[in-house]
């Protein structure tokens, strides 16, 4: 297989940024919370790592007032992130799903820490990957406006401040958007699986297998192992058209039981690449990352894909983090994607950027107990969505609609499936989370797109 190699130049902007990066959230540095996260508001400011066997161990308090830059980890770990395409949790077994259908994502729970109430930055790709990417919330970045968006250069993205600090950064895919969406800025090596086919409304390409060789190549190059590293693969598979594999197995007929044959064939191609990086020298000071942009919907709330909306099977995926030095066991607080970017800064000892969100969960893979989290979903308007957000304190969760045009309100303990809306039945919880959550969107400096005349329900005097 040929791939084609794109080795990218580094911002000469960053030698100055770098110096002056501290840990803060959002573009207005807060005052410092005096111990640890607060339970009533989502944590959007990073801990600074102390040397220890373990990233971030000994700091279990953000500190968003400090300059210093953050001590390098002792353990110079590298840093493995696959990201499954419209992965739903509830369909692996920590879901209580068939674990027949991923059988090697469930032995890997097994030995990680695995997240079950995490939820991703949005519904579809573009925003939720830019939003990982940006250590932002998806309406905050620079972004062209349209359903495959594209992010300009001068958009800060996390890589970037890890290729700063000579940290080796690899990425491949397997969709033609990733070739055009400006993701591929701070990589060292950044390469697409040749002949995709490209079509706007679904995915026709059958590439797992192509991707894995680009991945486990790409992993074999002797410059990987020789410094730290950070690797990042999004796999395609698992998103519709949902095809039937000779080497997979079947599930039966319907969309569901096809998605789920979808995710047995990436399955098999995680087995590879789990079984490589426990065979590579450098496999046993690597913490591997596994989660999922999206979910995906099945005729829930009159829904197929994903996507413009933001219900549950959306936005509710895995999250499971294998690494050295860290206990596997489950953890059911709620947890958001914005944490991820915090973490493996934190694992490299990279300072945030102040504009950066998120804290590190290295004191909770660590085993640390924190407390529970509020935690924002974003869906940033677009050519082809009106806007969306939410917000989740415990079991409930709040939808705003628009420009705050209308209310949802779901207790997910007693309606997990959102389908009573307690907006006008429990007004008291309604104005609390309402409020909670204009209070948490205080640091999230929302901009608009770069293309703002084709956005869909654009209310007229406002920008975007």
């Amino acid at each position: 297989m040929r791939a084609m190699s794109t080795l990218l130049s580094r911002k000469a902007t960053f030698t100055s940024l770098l110096a002056l990066l501290t840990f803060g959230c959002g573009a207005e540095p807060g005052p410092a919370p005096s111990s640890g996260p607060s339970s009533s508001a989502p944590a959007l400011s990073a801990p600074a790592p102390a040397p220890s066997l373990v990233p971030g161990a000994g700091s279990a308090s953000p500190t968003a007032s400090s300059t210093a830059p953050a001590a390098p980890a002792t353990e110079k770990l590298n840093v493995l992130v696959l990201s499954i395409d419209a992965l739903r949790a509830d369909h692996t077994a920590m879901g209580g799903h068939d674990p027949e259908v991923m059988p090697n994502l469930n032995a890997f729970a097994k030995q990680a820490v695995a997240y079950s109430n995490f939820r991703s930055l949005s519904s579809f790709t573009s925003q939720t990957i830019g939003g990982y990417l940006g250590c932002r919330y998806p309406s905050e970045l620079k972004r062209s406006g349209s359903f495959f968006g594209a992010y300009p250069d001068d958009e800060l993205l996390f890589p970037e401040l890890l290729q700063k600090a000579s940290v080796r950064t690899m990425s491949g895919h397997a969709h033609f958007y990733f070739g055009k969406a400006g993701f591929q800025q701070g990589f060292d090596a950044y390469e697409m699986v040749p002949g995709i086919k490209k079509n706007n409304t679904t995915d026709e390409s059958i590439t797992s297998p192509a991707h894995t060789e680009l991945i486990l190549r790409q992993l074999s190059d002797p410059a990987t192992g020789k410094q730290p590293f950070f690797a990042w693969y999004h796999l395609m598979d698992a998103h519709d058209v949902y095809k039937e594999h000779k080497e997979g197995k079947s599930f039966g007929k319907g969309q569901k039981n096809l998605y789920d044959g979808e995710l047995h064939f990436v399955d098999q191609h995680l087995k590879k690449i789990f079984d490589f990086v426990d065979a590579a020298p450098w496999g046993k000071n690597t913490m591997v990352v596994l989660t999922a942009d999206h979910g995906e919907a099945f005729g829930e709330h009159k829904m197929t894909r994903h996507g413009f909306e933001l219900w549950q099977v959306l936005t509710h995926v895995p999250l499971l983090v294998r690494a050295p030095g860290i206990k596997p066991r489950q953890v059911n607080k709620l947890r958001s994607m914005i944490d991820l970017c915090p973490t493996i800064l934190d694992t490299f000892g990279v300072p945030m950027d102040p504009s950066f969100h998120g804290q590190s969960l290295w004191p909770e893979l660590r085993g640390e107990d924190q407390p529970d989290r509020d935690v924002i979903t974003d869906l940033a308007r677009s050519s082809d969505n009106d806007r969306r957000r939410t917000f989740q304190r415990g079991t409930f969760k709040l939808i705003e609609l628009g420009d705050g045009d209308g209310y949802q309100l779901f207790d997910l303990a007693s309606d997990p499936k959102e389908e009573t809306d307690l907006a006008r039945k429990d007004k008291e919880k309604l104005n609390e989370l309402r409020s909670a959550m204009t209070e948490a969107l205080k640091p999230v400096k929302e901009i608009c797109p770069k293309r703002t005349e084709n956005l869909k329900n654009r209310r007229k005097g406002k920008p975007c």
